[in-house]
C-alpha cells in the first residue's frame, strides 16, 4: 500500500487558507473604517493592503468551486449520450480499455465494449482495421474513446511523459503524488497490486459531482465506469501495455470516496 500526504493536514491547510482569506479582509474592512473615522492614509493604505490579499485568498477558493462546475456542465452530455448508446443498442459487455499496440497510433486512447456479455478479446489486427469506426462488425461491438481519455492526457502532460514509457511500478510511485499535491483532485489515493489485479481507493475526489451523476447512469457505470476510474484504467492500459476492465467500482453515496477493482487481461486475444 502507497500513501502520501496525510489527508488530514491537507484538510487543514485548505480551511487554514479559507479561514486566513476572512480574516484578512475583516482586518482589512476595520482599517479602512479606522481610517475614515481619524482620518489617517496609513491605516487607509493598510487597510486597501488587507483587502487586496483577503480577496486574493478568497478568489483561488472561489476559483477551484467554478472549476469543479465547468467540470460537469462540459463533461455530462457525453456521459449521458455513451450511457444512451449502450442503453438502446443493448450492448452488454465491460469497457475494455486497450492498450497502444491495438492501434496504428500508439497515442490513441480507445475502450472496446463487447455486444454480448462475454470477455473475448478481438485481435490488434481486427481493431486497426476498423479503429475509426464507432461501431465495429468483427467482433460486433462498441469503439469509442473512454470518459477519462482527457484526463489521462492531463495525467501525462502534468508528469512531463508518456504513459507509454514507463511502467507499472512508476504509476504506483507518482499517481498518489499526482492526485494529491499537482492536480488536488483528491485529498487521499492509494494504490496496490496483487499478480494481475490493482487496487486503488481514493478519499474526497473533486470529481464528487460527477461521479455521483455517472452512479445515475447504469449502463455508463456497470461498463466503462466513472471518469476518474476509466482515466485510471487507460493509464493502466499504455503502461502495461495490455487490456484493462475495471472489474469492480464501488463509490460512496455521495461521490466523494471510491474504490476501484481493475484486471489486467494477461491472455492472448485468439486468432479468427
Amino acid at each position: 500500500m502507497q500513501k502520501t500526504r496525510n489527508p488530514t493536514d491537507i484538510k487543514h491547510k485548505t480551511n487554514i487558507t479559507k479561514a486566513t482569506g476572512y480574516i484578512i479582509l475583516c482586518l482589512g474592512a476595520a482599517a479602512l473604517i479606522s481610517s475614515i473615522i481619524y482620518t489617517s492614509q496609513i491605516l487607509a493604505f493598510i487597510g486597501l493592503g488587507l483587502v487586496f490579499w483577503g480577496v486574493i485568498l478568497t478568489y483561488i477558493h472561489t476559483e477551484e468551486y467554478i472549476k469543479e462546475n465547468l467540470l460537469d456542465a462540459t463533461t455530462m452530455s457525453s456521459l449521458e449520450t455513451i450511457n444512451q448508446i449502450i442503453q438502446q443498442m443493448e450492448y452488454m459487455g465491460k469497457a475494455i480499455h486497450l492498450p497502444p499496440k491495438y492501434f496504428k497510433e500508439p497515442e490513441t486512447i480507445k475502450a472496446y465494449i463487447p455486444k454480448q456479455n462475454e470477455l473475448k478479446l478481438p485481435t490488434p489486427e481486427q481493431i486497426q482495421k476498423q479503429e475509426n469506426k464507432l461501431f465495429i462488425e468483427n467482433p460486433q461491438g462498441l469503439l469509442l474513446s473512454p470518459p477519462g481519455a482527457d484526463l489521462t492526457k492531463l495525467f501525462e502532460k502534468t508528469l512531463e511523459t508518456s504513459f507509454t514509457r514507463i511502467d507499472l511500478q512508476y504509476l504506483k510511485q507518482n499517481m498518489p503524488k499526482l492526485f494529491i499535491e499537482e492536480l488536488e483532485i483528491a485529498q487521499n489515493f492509494e494504490i496496490e497490486t496483487e499478480n494481475n489485479k490493482v487496487y486503488v481507493k481514493i478519499e474526497n475526489s473533486a470529481y464528487k459531482n460527477l461521479t455521483k451523476k455517472a452512479m445515475a447512469l447504469p449502463d455508463l457505470f456497470k461498463s466503462l465506469g466513472c471518469p476518474l476510474s476509466s482515466a485510471i484504467a487507460c493509464a493502466l492500459a499504455k503502461a502495461t501495455g495490455k487490456p484493462i476492465i475495471i472489474e469492480n467500482l464501488q463509490a460512496s453515496e455521495n461521490g466523494k470516496d471510491i474504490s476501484i477493482e481493475f484486471r489486467i487481461l494477461e491472455e492472448e486475444p485468439a486468432k479468427q
